[in-house]
């Protein structure tokens, strides 16, 4: 496909003395009305390179530029040079490449197979599994896709947080008011009433505090009874999670979590004494970070018992060493910024190079109409609910409408599970919401069933026309393409066009909402096109070229709609 700002760059580099081609390529710009060109040139650099005023300059430039078949019309208004793309030329070129590509248009091999490690999702074993983790589960799925889509080598890690001193809370909990058999017939939510009820406990009894360190104590030790029950946690809470993420479609390549790091602090707390930069406080280790205007950094406790930070810094050793990554990629709430600016620094100051290859890529926080979630207070939205509601609510839409689709199950499932994705990935990541039913379920509007219904509209079209795409797409190369240059067409091509870009700009800013906007604008610039524009016509050529232009859009939405992690069901 060409590269238009490339191939322009390059036609006026033979006129232009005194720029590179890079630089000429920075320059030209998209105007943001289109009555200005599809690209334009601004002169105003150029006057004191080539000792002429602006307007004289644009004017010579496009004087030279005229007569190239790749443009329609050019011309300059004072100091810019407009260029308007022979719209033939151009709609040619990019069907034929979406026809050739496939499920792979958008995609590309700048990533050079170079290893990406996505950390995302990472629930607490023996806690649900609440809607605050969608954030981070959705949103790492998807920035894993886009690498994975631009050539990358990813790996998706789940760093289960299933360590620490809530574990020991947990058994003394267990043991003091729990029983097998409610654990294995409900875990989650069973294990959530033992943990509220040891807080409520413990503000009445504050030794119960001492007796949970302890418990934790002896399960680092080893100690058989305690890992018994650390084990059996772990494993009915995985059989939970798991089902979430059978409902999202979402696979993970590593489940190491924290634990799987407790044999590899010993090693880290020896480095951090070999620089000198271990202090003590209060009985406690410390990396004083004053300097670089962080506070301390809490290694190891009194007891000398590990933290998160600790964890976290054996974790990214081990990567490094057993994966070699080219960027660790953390998906995490920004109540965390802190945390990792620390351990960032940490490994800096250890000597490790690769910590400017650690990127922490934060989001904003979910809370409830009625205040922030408390898995200690027990005020949580479990996931699985969430999701399960939505397939439900869409399954009633589809009967109420009676909405011709092959399997209603699988639709529901399809569309209703994909409208809590696509409203999680719709909004830049960074902001904070209030979790509200009535909106994460509306269906009306800039929503992901939208967007999927103008994939199956499109589907539909092809059907009626005898074809799949298929047939349309056999011919792309004697297609009479005339017939989609029409305004609604050209911009709806030029949507298209641009979908390659946005994946490589979704990816440099780890932002999948980049993609969730564009796909909403192709889906929007489809309905217009299908509204002005009759495409079941007797003229077989023209409705050659409209079939053709409709899978492109089809084709490019679906893409689109992969890579938030969602499906594009052919019938709705």
């Amino acid at each position: 496909m060409i590269d238009y700002k490339d191939k322009i760059a390059s036609l006026m580099l033979e006129n232009i003395e005194g720029l590179t081609l890079e630089e000429i390529k920075d320059m030209i710009e998209i105007p943001v009305d289109s009555k200005m060109g599809d690209y334009a040139f601004p002169c105003f650099k150029l006057a004191k390179l080539l000792k002429k005023a602006p307007p004289m300059i644009a004017q010579g430039i496009a004087e030279n530029l005229k007569g190239y078949d790749l443009f329609e019309k050019v011309e300059n208004v004072n100091a810019y040079v407009n260029l308007f793309l022979s719209r033939k030329v151009f709609m040619k070129d990019l069907m034929n490449t979406v026809a050739d590509e496939k499920d792979i248009y958008g995609s590309s091999d700048i990533g050079q197979n170079r290893k990406v490690i996505v950390e995302f999702s990472s629930p607490n074993i023996a806690k649900p599994f609440h809607i605050g983790h969608i954030r981070s589960t959705v949103i790492g799925n998807s920035i894993y896709k886009i690498y994975d889509f631009l050539g990358y080598d990813t790996v998706r890690i789940n760093h289960l947080g299933d360590y620490g001193t809530q574990f020991g809370k947990m058994i003394v909990a267990y043991r003091k008011w729990g029983n097998e058999t409610d654990v294995i017939n409900e875990p989650i939510k069973t294990l959530l009433s033992y943990y509220v009820k040891f807080h409520e406990e413990a503000e009445k009894d504050p030794s119960l505090e001492d007796e949970a360190r302890a418990v934790f104590t002896r399960l680092e030790n080893g100690e058989k009874e305690e890992t018994r029950l650390w084990k059996w946690f772990r494993d009915e809470s995985l059989k939970e999670f798991n089902r979430v993420y059978d409902m999202l479609g979402i696979e993970f390549d590593s489940y190491a979590g924290e634990s799987f790091y407790s044999d590899k602090m010993g090693r880290i707390v020896d480095m951090l004494n070999e620089k000198k930069l271990l202090k003590e406080s209060e009985g406690a280790k410390i990396v004083d970070l004053e300097e670089y205007n962080l506070s301390p950094a809490l290694i190891m406790k009194k007891d000398g018992s590990t933290l998160y930070i600790t964890r976290d810094i054996a974790a990214a050793v081990y990567r490094k060493e057993h994966y070699n990554f080219y960027k660790n990629l953390y998906i995490v709430a920004s109540q965390q910024n802190l945390h990792f600016q620390q351990w960032f620094k940490i490994i800096d100051l250890l000597g490790m190079d690769w910590a400017k290859d650690c990127v922490h890529i934060p989001f904003g926080l979910v809370s409830l109409d009625e205040g922030t979630m408390s898995t200690r207070h027990g005020r949580v939205v479990f996931l699985e609910d969430v999701l399960t509601r939505a397939v439900e609510q869409t399954k009633d839409i589809i009967k109420e409408k009676n909405v011709n689709t092959d399997n209603l199950e699988i639709t529901a499932k399809q569309v209703g599970i994909g409208a809590v994705i696509f409203q999680e990935l719709s909004n830049n990541r960074i902001k904070d919401y209030v979790f509200s039913w009535e909106k994460i379920l509306n269906f009306e509007g800039e929503t992901g069933p939208y967007v999927q219904y103008t994939h199956a509209r499109a589907a539909s079209i092809l059907r009626n026309a005898g074809s799949s795409g298929d047939e349309a797409l056999k011919n792309v190369q004697g297609a009479v393409m005339d017939y989609v240059t029409v305004d609604s067409g050209y911009e709806l091509a030029k949507l298209i066009y641009r979908f390659p870009q946005v994946v490589v700009d979704a990816a440099e800013k780890y932002e999948p909402s980049v993609i969730t906007r564009h796909i909403v604008d192709i889906a929007q610039s489809f309905n217009r096109f299908y509204h002005d524009e009759h495409i079941l016509v007797d003229n077989e050529e023209e409705k050659k070229a409209k079939l053709i232009l409709t899978y492109a859009a089809k084709q490019t939405i679906k893409n689109g709609l992969q890579l938030l992690g969602m499906e594009a069901p052919e019938r709705m």
